[in-house]
């Protein structure tokens, strides 16, 4: 796992569904739910800051990889022309922690009002 690394992820602001008649090879945004929830059908997408191009589709492999050990699925697609990797919103918390894990970094995001 030493590949993993110095690689950056993010999560995507919106949730996704899998796209009527495509599940497992496209996704679409849905609007946020009112009171902040997952729904049993919504994905979360992660997206890798770094590394970035060819090496971007390795690294994404690699973190699926991980995933697949816990027993988390997975999918990698092309969102926003980048290679995005997609988990069950009820499996966030598992997936980041076994990111955190597998050295790699989680960008929060973060208001400017923010208190510090």
């Amino acid at each position: 796992m030493n590949t993993l690394q110095l690689s950056i992820i993010h999560r995507l602001p919106n949730s996704y569904r899998w796209a009527a008649g495509l599940a497992g090879s496209s996704v679409e945004p849905i609007p946020p739910t009112p009171n902040g929830m997952c729904e049993d059908n919504s994905l979360v997408g992660l997206k890798l800051l770094s590394p970035n191009g060819d090496k971007a589709w390795s690294v994404m492999r690699n973190l699926s990889l991980a995933l697949s050990d816990i027993d988390v699925e997975s999918s990698i697609l092309e969102c926003e022309g980048e290679p995005c990797l997609f988990v069950r919103c009820q499996d966030e918390y598992a997936t980041t922690c076994r990111l955190k894990n597998c050295g790699v970094a989680i960008a929060e995001h973060f208001s400017a009002t923010a208190p510090f």
